[in-house]
This record gives structure tokens, sequence and C-alpha cells, in this order.
């Protein structure tokens, strides 16, 4: 069985796509003989739910996640390791720590680095392509990682280190959903921009695994080790993606119309005369012409285009709101609720919440295409405030903080609702806000857009993990009760203003936004058939766009 087929078994019951059978419109219902003549030339037949070419174009597009996970994971278990104590830390009579500005620098000028370069990623995305771009910031990465594991002592320069390799990962945060919205077929656009945030969280399970593994090592060894295999998955993206076609929708604005519909066809496993390639070669026909029509594009449109400053604004809510669940606060309380089961081991600590992470996002994956994005994020955020609810009122109400260990079962309440948490982010808000924010936005404005939200979101993870040790340490638990109702908040967001994207062309979601569609009415809402008009109107070398065999 190939792995088309395989996954063909677990496609949606409810498909989008009108083109799985024989839709052929008649002659008689258009009134027009020469239209059933022209749609004869279109192949209806049924669309592959996964071929291997989309399938393989996903896994390497994802590791720019792989390395968002992994080196925003292995910093936490580098700072419990002796010898990087010994090299970095600072020194007292009871031993070596990390105060909470040199912690909150060496974590979270990362996070600075990051809001830069997803900034900075979409000129040189506009300017040069998604794949060279892509290729150029796993370059700026890599000397970032160089900068840290060169030093033996000074701590300033692994903190700087993270701030340049910040900037290749901020970039990829960006530039990596916008490739794979742009190029996946839209009945697994979801799931594969989705896997972006699958891949992140596959990133740190195995840098807490490599840590765990290391950790014991009484040498550089110790921490240079999982750095030095961090190398590896810069490679891998940089030069995997040189293989893989450019985004057909960046092709076809640059003017490369036969390299759009090429890709196009093999990503879709279609016939190069098939009506969905030919439908969505028409839509983008169609919104260049728009884009040409009303000229050049100031940075300023991005709030003054049509409706851009309703999905402007809303890219950077729901990115902020990602971050303001809690996710990054349920880690970094992670060891302190462990310990009330006698689990004392950081290392151990963090591959369980981080394997759960990891496990449970590969539901999401199924989740994003079969309940659609605005049930999905909807009932994600309300499961999480309960959860946060429950967590904040038993840590800080029940847990004996000075001892943990004096209350078993508050601790068992602290972990079980910890992973239910999880469950609950890792299937829901985890990777559908990426595959929202990479449909929200007209190609005229997507890079940009999309790096704004997406440094949103880098903002406030700095802001999180510099400040949480300082208001958690005043407030403790009650910390929770903040993040609670920022999930709430959150799903009163998505029903107002989020709408149904799944199965829909990107063109279509923006026709959808610019007619000021209801998002609670978003699911029924039909678009208009453009290519069945322009076969009726135009000479069909026009309509079908001169597709041709590749």
């Amino acid at each position: 069985m190939t792995v088309s087929q395989f996954l063909n078994k677990l496609k949606p019951k409810a498909e989008q796509a009108e083109h799985s059978e024989n839709a052929m419109p008649s002659a008689t219902t258009s009134g027009n003989a020469s239209l059933a003549e022209k749609n004869a030339h279109y192949d209806d037949s049924k669309v592959p739910y996964l071929t291997w070419r989309s399938f393989i174009l996903g896994i390497i597009a994802s590791m720019g996640g792989f390395i968002f996970g992994y080196s925003t994971g292995q910093i936490s278990g580098f700072e419990t390791m002796h010898d990087f104590q010994v090299r970095f830390a600072q020194h007292n009579d009871n031993g070596y720590y990390f105060s909470n500005v040199r912690s909150g620098l060496i974590v979270g000028l990362m996070s600075i680095g990051t809001m830069i370069g997803a900034l900075a990623a979409s000129p040189l995305a506009d300017r040069f392509g998604r794949k060279p771009s892509i290729t150029f910031w796993c370059i700026i990465h890599i000397v970032g990682m160089i900068v840290q594991i060169a030093t033996t002592n000074k701590w300033y320069q692994v903190a700087v280190g993270r701030l340049v390799a910040g900037l290749g990962v901020g970039a990829l945060s960006s530039l990596v959903p916008m490739y794979q919205s742009e190029s996946a077929p839209r009945h697994v656009r979801g799931a594969m921009v989705s896997a972006f945030q699958l891949f992140v969280a596959f990133g740190i399970f195995i840098a807490a695994c490599i840590n765990y593994g290391t950790e014991s090592i009484h040498s550089t060894a110790a921490w240079r080790i999982t750095m030095g295999i961090g190398f590896a998955w810069p490679l891998i993206l940089g030069i995997g993606i040189l293989f893989l076609p450019e985004s057909p929708r960046y092709a076809y604005r640059m003017g490369r119309i036969e390299e759009a519909k090429h890709t196009m066809i093999k990503l879709y496993g279609v016939p190069d005369n098939h009506r969905l390639v030919a439908e969505e070669i028409q839509d983008m026909k169609e919104k260049l012409d728009e884009e040409h029509a009303a000229g050049k594009a100031g940075i300023f449109e991005i709030f003054t285009g049509p409706r851009m400053l309703y999905r402007t604004m809303l890219g950077v809510v729901l990115q902020s709101l990602q971050q303001l669940t809690g996710a990054n606060f349920i880690f970094y309380y992670g060891n302190t609720i462990f310990t009330s089961t006698g689990l004392n081991n950081s290392y151990v600590t963090q591959m369980i919440l981080t394997g759960v992470n990891f496990g449970v996002t590969i539901i999401g994956l199924y989740i994003v295409e079969h309940y659609g994005r605005r049930k999905s994020l909807i009932g994600g955020a309300l499961w999480m405030f309960v959860c946060f609810m429950i967590f904040a009122t038993v840590g800080h109400y029940s847990l004996d903080r000075a001892n943990p260990p004096n209350t078993p079962k508050a601790g068992t309440t602290l972990i079980v609702f910890t992973c239910f948490f999880i469950v609950g982010f890792a299937t829901t808000w985890g990777p559908i806000v990426w595959a929202i924010c990479g449909e929200l936005y007209p190609a005229r404005y997507r890079a940009t857009c999309i790096g704004i939200a997406t440094a949103s979101n880098w903002t406030w993870n700095f802001l999180i993990s510099f400040f949480t040790p300082f208001i958690s340490g005043a407030i403790d638990f009650q910390y929770g009760y903040i993040f609670a109702c920022c999930c709430f908040a959150a799903a009163l967001v998505v029903y107002f203003f989020v709408c149904e994207t799944q199965g829909r062309t990107l063109e279509e979601v923006d026709t959808m936004y610019i007619q000021h569609v209801k998002p609670w009415k978003s699911s029924s809402w039909v678009a208009p058939e453009h290519i069945h008009r322009a076969a009726a109107e135009e000479p069909e070398d026009k309509a079908v766009g001169g597709l041709t065999s590749a």
C-alpha cells in the first residue's frame, strides 16, 4: 500500500473538492452548446489525497519547525548542567546559579533575534523568492551556532550567539509556513502547515532526549554535543529546499506561469488539463490582475488595503494568543510540579512533557482537516481555560509549595491537568494558528503580514520567558488565572473574527474576507465558480491557461 493509498483512507468524509467525482456542467444547464464542448477538455478525475511529492515537500520544509523547537528546547537543559554552570553561571557560597537577569538574557535574546528575523524575512522573500531566502536564513542560523559553540567561558557570547541564531529561527518561522501554504494542495494545506508545529514539538523533544543523554558528562561535551548535532538540521533544510519547487503562487506572480502550473500539477498529482488546476490558475490570474489595477503596494497598504487592517490585526492577535495560552508557563513550572511525585530529575521531566507534546500534536494534523479551524480553536481554548482554572486553584490552595511531596494528591492533580493542557494546546492552538496565518492574507501582502504576525508571537515569547520567574515568584500558581482568562478570550476572538478556511483556495479565503462574510456563517459560504464562467466566455487557450504536459 502506497503512502497516498494509506492516507486516502484517513481523509475527511466531507470532502471539500467537488472535483472528486465527475461534475461536468451540461450544455442544457448553461443554454450554451459550446460550453459543454469546452468543458469536455477538462479532466474531472479524482484528486489523490496526498502525493509523494507533496509529502516530501511537507517533510523537508517542516524542518524549519524542527530548527525552531531544537533551538528553544536545548537551552533549558544547559542551565542545569554542571559544566555549563561552572563556565557561564554566577557563584556564591551555596554554589553556582543563574540570576534571573542572566538567565533571562541567555534564554530571551534568542526571542529578540527571532522577532527581528521574522520582520526582515519578508522583503528578501518577495525579492529573491521563498526557496533562496530559506537557504540564506539557514546559513545565518549556522553562524549563530558557531558563535555559541566557540566560547568556553563568556556567557555573553552564548547570549549573542543565540541572538544571531534567533535571526534565522525567526525568519524560518515566517517563511516556512508561508511556503507551505502557497504550495500545498488545498485539501491538505491545513495539515501540511500544521506539520510545522509538529516538527517544533519534535525538535523540543529530541533536544530534551539528547540533553538527558549528555548531562552526566563532566566536560564541555555535555552541552557542545547537543549544540553540534544542531548543525545537521539547518543543513538538511537549507540544502533540501533547493531540490523542491518554488512556491507556485510566487512563481506565477513573477511571470513564470508555466512553472507555476507544472508545480501544481505535480503536487496535486493530476493530469495537466485537470479542472482543479485550471480553477486555481484562473483565481491567481484574477487576483493578480486586481493587484496590478491597484498599482504598486506601499507598506501602509497592509493597513489600508481591502479589509487589511482587520486581517493584519487578527494575525497579530492570534499569534499573540498562541503564546498567551500559557504553554511556556506550563513548561516553566514542569519541574516544580513533578517533584510532588518524587520525580526530581529535571531532564526526565522535560522528556515526559515534551514527549506528550509531540505525541498529541500528531492528532492535531487529523483534527485541523476533519473538524475545521474554528471548531478546533474554540474547543481547544475552552479546554485549556478549564485546565488552567483547576491547575491554578489546586497549585495555590492545595499544594504544599515549600515541600510538594507532603501533598501527593494535589501534585497528582497538577500532573494530570498539565498533560491535559498540553493535549489541548498541541492539538489545536499549537499547530492551527500557523495554518490560519498562512491562509489569512492575499499574495500582495502575505510575506509582510506573516512576518509581523510571527514577530508578535516572538515578542510575547520573550516577555513571558523573561518575566515569568519574577511574576511566578511573586504570585506563584495564581499566575495561571491570567492565562486562563487569555484562553477564554481566545475562544471569543475566534468565534467573532476568524472565518472557516478548511478546503478553500487562498484566493477564495481572500474573497471571503473582502466580502465581509460573517465568521460564524463562513462554513456555509459558497465561493463563486469563476472557472465555469471563464470557460463559457473566453477562448479555450485563455480559460485553460495553456496547460501543457510536464
